[in-house]
């Protein structure tokens, strides 16, 4: 069978360092001749890895965009890849590089020049996630009833995700990095604002220019440590910890194995830290880690990608395909960071108005300000046998409760798990045809998730990057 091959590309922008990958993916009609087609990711190939670079910056508070222009266009040429050709991806930016003052400006400049690739502005949550699937955690919970944390340690941040049968059931970030405290010349240079809110509970805090050797510097460490351990174990409980990054640990089940990726973790795994030559705790934080003897309670695992985890998983893992049964306008795409609402279907009653005029008043009253509507993507999970009165009153439901609202910035969008998107996109095209949609299938998603959906490719497939930031435990 005929097969189409798509590039993407992953730009992880992080506290210490940033780094790229070029993948390509080789997509396929899975489906027999008389089925239905179904177009798969069939093979994924890193094509090109970037070095790991050290994070440029003009100040302690800027970021220097032209330098990682400069560093993402040479990768292309590296890859022999021009920007035109990306198709999917993400570039995150993650750790204390997020807090920048041009954080923002550096991700839409970068993603407006470096492809028509997909962005994630990925938050603590999002970021973890990316790394269990870049480290290969995700794939191995699928192989086993362990419930395992992956444990991203870069710069500035060790970003938690747990998981269980390859479904993520809780993340949780903590103030854990290894350029949390950088040295000069043996002496301490900086110190981060959540480490020197830390020392406040102390009597003697480590200050700017103490020895790098003070018994305070390992002392810290610990107590970096001791805070995952508890974390680990569910007993962080103060909402108000200095060290806590967001929300408390959201799952529920006892945490039975470990992972750790991240700058960090080429520390423990690889016995060396000859990708992190930087004058911080890093290596210090990773030595502590091996020996900490509560963390040799639990079973740990080999990741597939330490230093790289989050970036290969930017590149690599955040892209599903659509079904090819769909209806897009496609002067409207790509669409980025379009939240999602789940309008439940009765499967008994089928009454289409009543449930799509809920489902849209309560979308936008979750994600629309009062002068400001923002467009959503009402989701139908479980849509019940449809005959063709049934399409076409659902349709007029839905454009009876969105068509006044849409506009070119602000079509109608539908996301439906089944095989129904040709059929609801086209009718409702013939009932209006002035109303820009977009109608996909096969994608799954739930209420609170954010989705990015790409342009048309050859084979009328749409790559569609699902950012699940809310988690249901099974």
């Amino acid at each position: 069978m005929k097969t189409e091959k798509i590039y993407s590309a992953g730009i992880d922008i992080g506290t210490s360092t940033t780094k790229m990958v070029v993948s390509s993916f080789l997509l396929k009609n899975v489906a027999g001749i008389t089925h239905v087609p179904r177009i798969e990711i069939i093979e994924k190939k890193v094509l090109h890895q970037s070095p790991i670079i050290k994070t440029p910056f003009i100040n302690h508070e800027i970021i220097d965009m032209e330098k990682i222009e400069q560093f993402i266009f040479q990768q292309y040429q590296l890859a022999h890849i021009s920007p035109a050709e990306i198709s999917t991806g993400a570039i995150i930016i993650t750790g204390e590089s997020a807090t920048k003052e041009n954080a923002s400006e550096v991700i839409h400049a970068i993603s407006d020049s470096a492809g028509h690739f997909l962005v994630a502005t990925a938050g603590p949550d999002l970021e973890g996630i990316i790394a269990a699937k870049g480290a290969g955690t995700v794939q191995q919970s699928k192989n086993t009833a362990k419930v395992i944390a992956n444990i991203d340690i870069g710069g500035g941040t060790a970003n938690i995700a747990v998981m269980q049968f390859g479904e993520v059931i809780g993340t949780c970030t903590l103030h854990v990095g290894g350029r949390l405290i950088e040295f000069h010349d043996g002496k301490v240079q900086s110190i981060s604002p959540p480490i020197k809110k830390l020392m406040e509970r102390w009597s003697h805090p480590l200050q700017l220019g103490d020895s790098a050797s003070d018994a305070r510097v390992a002392q810290l460490i610990q107590e970096l440590v001791s805070t995952l351990v508890k974390t680990l174990n569910g007993q962080l409980t103060d909402e108000q910890h200095p060290l806590l990054l967001g929300h408390l640990p959201n799952w529920t089940k006892p945490v039975d194995a470990i992972v750790f990726s991240g700058g960090v973790a080429s520390c423990i795994y690889e016995n060396n830290c000859t990708q992190r030559q930087y004058d911080d705790i890093g290596e210090s934080l990773a030595k502590i880690l091996v020996q900490h003897e509560q963390l040799q309670s639990f079973l740990w695992l080999q990741p597939e990608e330490t230093a790289r985890a989050t970036v290969t998983g930017a590149g690599m893992q955040t892209t599903e395909i659509s079904g090819a049964t769909i209806q897009v306008d496609e002067d409207v795409l790509p669409l980025k960071n379009v939240p999602v609402f789940n309008c439940h279907m009765s499967t008994a009653t089928k009454a289409f108005d009543e449930t799509v005029k809920m489902a849209v008043e309560r979308a936008d009253a979750l994600f629309s300000t009062q002068d400001n509507r923002s467009p959503f993507a009402l989701y139908f999970s479980e849509l019940p046998y449809l005959n063709f009165h049934d399409v076409h009153a659902l349709c007029e439901a839905i454009l009876q409760h969105l068509a006044t609202r849409c506009s070119k910035e602000i079509p109608i969008i539908i996301v439906i798990q089944s095989d129904y998107a040709k059929i609801i996109g086209q009718t409702i095209h013939a009932i209006n045809s002035t109303v820009p949609i977009i109608c996909i299938d096969q994608i799954k998603v739930e209420t609170g998730d954010y989705i990015d959906i790409g342009e048309v490719l050859p084979s009328g497939v749409v790559p569609v990057v699902v950012k699940t930031l809310a988690f249901h435990s099974k």
